[in-house]
């Protein structure tokens, strides 16, 4: 079994950042596929900027976001500082606030996750 921990914290802004996120939903997407695999897809930092987009169904992205969203957490203190908070709040994301507000690095490392940033 395989524990990943996949973190979005690009943000919107350029065609660099639209890559990094196709990148890091495509990686989950690919832990998903594995039923024994255990996926944590965290939006955290401008990451958290992209769920009303993917919420969005004209999204390109909208389809694939979807058939991960039951892995999804948002961090709790971005979303307020992105302005988010009403997006993820409607879509009922679980938000993760475990230290100062943030999600907790140490304890995906802890639980033996394999952290991967995009």
């Amino acid at each position: 079994m395989t524990k990943a921990a996949i973190i979005i914290l690009a943000g919107t802004e350029g065609h660099e950042n639209l890559g990094r996120l196709a990148n890091g939903l495509e990686a989950a997407a690919e832990f998903a596929q594995n039923d024994e695999d255990d996926l944590e897809l965290i939006f955290d930092g401008a990451g958290t900027q992209w769920i009303p987009e993917l919420e969005d169904e004209d999204s390109d992205y909208h389809e694939l976001y979807q058939s991960l969203k039951d892995d999804v957490a948002v961090c709790d203190y971005c979303s307020g500082a992105f302005g988010v908070e009403d997006a993820v709040d409607d879509a009922g994301l679980v938000t993760l606030d475990d230290h100062d507000g943030h999600p907790s690095i140490r304890s995906l490392v802890d639980d033996d996750y394999e952290v991967i940033t995009f």
